[in-house]
């Protein structure tokens, strides 16, 4: 639904989204697979639980920020598209606000 506001297309939006998701899936998997492999020896399963959860908390970081700025720069092109189908230009202002007089001097002791 998203996709659909953004590009007003729902076909260009389902081409984007099929693209975005073969862009995660590949990133995950490239990333997994460069991240399985351990420079030292795991002596226990509470290490080998701790090195795997640190992997797996670094590719859910980098895919959450990765989603993040993709939400943030489809939400600004949406704006932008917005604002240039916008068919008339903002209201001018109601009315003015009366100019103050300036403040009194301070008197000097």
């Amino acid at each position: 639904m998203f996709l659909e506001e953004v590009f007003s297309d729902s076909r260009l939006a389902a081409a984007v989204n099929k693209l975005l998701v073969v862009g995660f899936y590949l990133l995950n998997l490239g990333y997994v697979t460069v991240a399985m492999r351990t420079s030292g020896t795991i002596a226990d399963a509470s290490e080998a639980l701790e090195s795997l959860s640190v992997k797996i908390g670094l590719v859910l970081l980098v895919l959450g920020g990765l989603h993040f700025f993709n939400v943030f720069a489809l939400g600004r092109y949406r704006r932008s598209r917005l604002r240039q189908q916008s068919s008339h230009p903002p209201l001018p202002p109601a009315a003015h606000l009366p100019m103050m007089p300036p403040p009194p001097p301070m008197p000097q002791r």
